[in-house]
């Protein structure tokens, strides 16, 4: 499995969506990512790459695409 998959597998599993649903998807713009589905997708990102993501980060993970920058900072490549 890629990078990109298991970060992928991390939303979808995480927030209950399909992959088709991933692209353009923004904080609190779906009713399962709210602040709860949010931890859940933080947990479910650091179980996937065995990382721990800083709180500046959580807060900053606002979108599908920012969530690809951020992971980066942690030297792990899509």
């Amino acid at each position: 499995m890629t990078n990109l998959e298991k970060y992928n597998k991390a939303f979808m599993e995480a927030l209950g969506i399909t992959e088709d649903k991933l692209a353009g998807l923004e904080y609190n713009t779906i009713p399962e990512w709210d602040s709860v589905g949010h931890m859940q997708l933080i947990a479910a990102i650091e179980d996937a790459f065995d990382i721990m993501i800083d709180t500046d980060d959580i807060i900053d993970l606002s979108s599908y695409e920012k969530g690809k920058e951020l992971i980066a900072k942690y030297e792990v490549e899509l």
